[in-house]
């Protein structure tokens, strides 16, 4: 074998390398992950990725998906964590999970354990954040996964981690449609985003104000509005060739999200009818999850 080639059972190796922001969540992503069955390294140099790829192959089947929690806890060693990812992806299935959260979310994490910042020194939390964002930029546009941690609590977000990698088994991509309110934002995390306002919004029937889209009566009136139906089947049919290129450039995790106002009554009923068009996409699982439902 040359020096070029990668041992077959290197290749059948799953490295998921976990980063992001400090206080993101990385802590309840690795709990999540081993209850799945991935074996966990915490708080590993860069430098140490191929090498436990190395291990990894010649146990064989007995670790055939790992999950490395990389970091600014790595101090200067962290520098180099893009250019590994880029030189293992040829030894293994590497694929990058980001854990983000808002300014404002992490500084009430960190004041509510009462520890610093991993990069704060004499400053504030917020100067170490701001560092630390500096960092990790380029990172965080080639990551593969992204997740913004800012609303979610720790069983929500073990349960997202659930959804995506359980399924991501069985599938080669992992597919979150998800309905969410403009009023509050788009969702960071979104790859593509259609906009449901251009139906009639149900929050001006007083006899459906108060349902959401999960409910019969606001799901019948969304869906029989004019131009609904042939938006749901077309952007459905439209998504088809992406989820094809998606599966061709290794992008296995993909949000599509839909939007109204706020969230409560088209987005729901739209993204509930696009993801039943989408299950029945080969290779594909379909999640759902409604951002702002249950907002004043």
């Amino acid at each position: 074998m040359t020096e070029d080639q990668t041992p077959e059972s290197e290749q059948h190796q799953e490295l998921l390398i976990v980063t992001g922001m400090s206080g993101a969540g990385r802590s309840t992503v690795a709990n999540a992950l081993e209850d799945l069955d991935w074996y966990v390294v915490d708080n590993l140099p860069p430098q140490m990725l191929r090498p436990l790829i190395d291990l990894a192959g010649r146990a064989g089947d007995t670790l055939p998906r790992i999950a490395a929690v990389v970091d600014v806890r790595g101090r200067d060693f962290f520098s180099d964590l893009q250019e590994m990812v880029q030189s293992l992806r040829g030894r293994a299935q590497v694929r990058v999970l980001f854990l983000d959260a808002t300014d404002a979310a992490l500084v009430r994490r960190f004041e509510s354990v009462r520890r610093p910042h991993p990069l704060q020194g004499t400053g504030t939390i917020l100067d170490g954040i701001s560092a630390e964002r500096a960092r990790v930029r380029e990172l965080r546009e080639s990551a593969d996964i992204i997740i913004d941690t800012s609303d979610l609590n720790i069983h929500q977000l073990a349960v997202e981690i659930n959804q995506i990698f359980a399924a991501s088994d069985a599938a080669d991509i992992q597919l979150t449609i998800m309905s969410f309110g403009f009023k509050y934002g788009l969702p960071p995390d979104a790859d593509l985003v259609a906009d449901a306002r251009f139906l009639p919004n149900p929050f001006w029937q007083p006899d459906l104000r108060a349902h959401t889209g999960l409910d019969t009566d606001v799901r019948e009136y969304v869906l029989e509005q004019q131009g609904a139906l042939e938006f749901v089947d077309g952007y459905a049919s439209a998504l088809h060739p992406v989820l094809a290129g998606y599966r061709r450039e290794n992008k296995r995790h993909a949000t599509i999200a839909v939007g109204c106002t706020g969230g409560k009554h088209r987005s729901v009923a739209i993204a509930e009818a696009l993801a039943a068009r989408l299950r029945d996409a080969p290779g594909v699982a379909v999640a759902i999850k409604h951002r702002d439902l249950g907002r004043e």
